[in-house]
């Protein structure tokens, strides 16, 4: 069995690329959307439970909101030529908080009004070359589950444990393991923005963030802008990747100039709190499909329960009546062909559960499940389901 992602893709209908398109942008397909749209949905779950608001921000920005954040300094290279729009440059962006300074600089804040959250799934790019794109683990456009705290200094170290307790409730409902924690700081050389105070502030604060949980140092790991933990996971090969990431940085509020009114009265600087949950959700789904060789968790799988006729012109109409009363879970019926070859078609889409429907289910108001066949009744079908969809159930459904 393929645990190549990008055949996985292909092979279960959830992704695709065109060469009229380009390489690096792939197209996700209405399977695929299905299961990239219930991650979008967890994701925006987790932010707001955690506090975040939702907001919105362009793809693209005039190249000055990239040389005041750095990024245009540090990411010339990897990022899209500018767009000339009479006499402005225009680019797309390369990652979201710089929009999100912006959103923060929109409206005045008190220190009472803080920590202020934006939380947003927005697709970032980068200008990879051809020969280093690979299926959905390294693309163009890469949408990021993304949120910006904006925090008094004395808030910094509860934020950054807010967001790792997200992460770790996001991994739990995945069936994700943290190999290791990685407190990844500057090394030596230079090229990062910002001076040695705030670095070892950022530092001390992700330190004390982290307490006695187990980690290690990444020397040289961090983001030109700040020192970061990063979450590190092994992939099916067992290869160890960096998934979600939480950043100090007392650098953009700088460079930004933002601010907010203190009980003093005075104007004080905010501290920057980046954070993903999930990572990308191109990565995230990369990971998945490999990870159990496309067997997507129950409450992912873009088909859920697909019943079977043993007839179609007998039982095809009964099959259909049944699953319009299987309410928020995702159904189809399948009754073209011989049956023997309709139960290998759904085991090799990787369907969680696949139900035959004969006489003898028709009489008793019940399904045929699993191998060797077990008949249990619709109701208790119904009921099993659809706990399994309201608790992000990741195992497999059983009928015993």
């Amino acid at each position: 069995m393929s645990r190549d992602h990008s055949a996985l893709g292909r092979e279960l209908d959830l992704f695709d690329t065109s060469p009229l398109v380009g390489p690096g942008l792939p197209l996700w397909l209405p399977d695929g959307g299905v299961v990239r749209g219930e991650l979008e949905r967890f994701a925006l779950e987790l932010s707001l439970r955690s506090g975040c608001r939702r907001v919105h921000t362009p793809v693209l920005a005039k190249r000055g909101l990239f040389e005041r954040s750095g990024h245009w300094q540090k990411f010339a290279a990897d990022m899209f030529p500018p767009v000339r729009v009479g006499d402005e440059d225009f680019v797309l962006r390369p990652a979201n908080c710089p929009h999100h300074t912006q959103v923060y600089a929109a409206r005045p804040h008190s220190y009472r009004d803080l920590p202020v959250r934006y939380a947003e799934l927005g697709s970032m790019f980068r200008s990879e070359l051809s020969g280093v794109l690979v299926g959905l683990r390294r693309v163009r456009q890469i949408s990021l589950d993304d949120a910006h705290v904006f925090c008094r200094p004395d808030q910094v170290v509860a934020e950054v444990r807010t967001a790792l307790d997200a992460i770790r409730e996001a991994y739990a409902v995945l069936g994700l393991e943290i190999r290791r924690l990685r407190l990844s700081v500057r090394g030596p050389g230079g090229g990062h923005l910002g001076d040695d105070d705030r670095w070892q502030r950022a530092e001390d604060q992700l330190r004390e963030a982290l307490g006695d949980d187990e980690h290690e140092i990444g020397v040289g790991e961090a983001a030109f802008y700040g020192p970061k933990i990063d979450v590190q996971v092994a992939d099916a090969a067992g290869r160890e990747e960096t998934l979600s990431t939480v950043q100090v940085d007392h650098v953009q509020p700088e460079r930004f100039d933002l601010h907010y009114v203190g009980e003093d009265g005075r104007r004080h600087r905010p501290v920057m709190v980046h954070r993903a949950l999930l990572s990308s959700m191109e990565r995230l789904v990369a990971m998945l499909l490999e990870r159990d060789g496309g067997r997507l968790p129950f409450w992912l799988a873009p088909v859920q329960l697909r019943l079977l006729p043993v007839s179609g012109d007998r039982h095809g109409e009964h099959a259909r009546a049944l699953a319009a009363r299987f309410a928020g879970v995702r159904v189809d019926v399948v009754d073209d062909g011989p049956l023997p070859r309709r139960i290998r078609d759904a085991r090799a889409r990787r369907v969680p559960v696949v139900a035959v429907v004969g006489d003898a289910e028709v009489a008793a108001d019940a399904l045929a499940i699993g191998r060797p066949a077990v008949r249990v009744p619709l109701a208790q079908v119904q009921a099993r389901l659809a706990e399994a969809v309201r608790h992000r159930e990741a195992g497999r459904i059983r009928f015993d």
